[in-house]
């Protein structure tokens, strides 16, 4: 799976959070400053091109929608960054985390639990 460049991120995670979206719907998702309809409209041709949008065609209009799932992309951008920064060890990443105090009490109380509900 290729990575996502900045823009077709926001771009995915717009069509992601809406389900089914046309480019204007896409548009109004996106940070501002906002970027132009038409070059929405062509990353989405791109993304699709990519392999991570499909269409319907509603009248004259497209609607589009994701095929690659949120949770499979981020699975494989995480496995790249733990692989490729920190050694293919996820507790060094954890430990980065903490050590750079990204990790608050509360965040690392829940991360505990998580760990102790899995070995349930």
């Amino acid at each position: 799976m290729q990575k996502l460049a900045k823009r077709e991120a926001q771009i995915m995670q717009a069509i992601w959070d809406l389900g089914h979206a046309f480019i204007k719907d896409v548009v109004e998702k996106m940070p501002d400053p906002k970027p132009h309809y038409n070059s929405v409209s062509t990353m989405v041709k791109l993304l699709e091109k990519k392999g991570f949008v499909s269409h319907e065609k509603h009248g004259n209009a497209h609607r589009y929608f994701a095929v690659v799932q949120k949770e499979d992309y981020q699975e494989e951008v995480v496995d790249e960054v733990v692989k490729g920064f920190f050694d293919d060890s996820p507790m060094k990443l954890v430990n980065y985390f903490a050590k750079e105090q990204k990790l608050n009490e509360a965040d690392v109380e829940r991360l505990l639990k998580m760990i102790k509900d899995q070995k349930q």
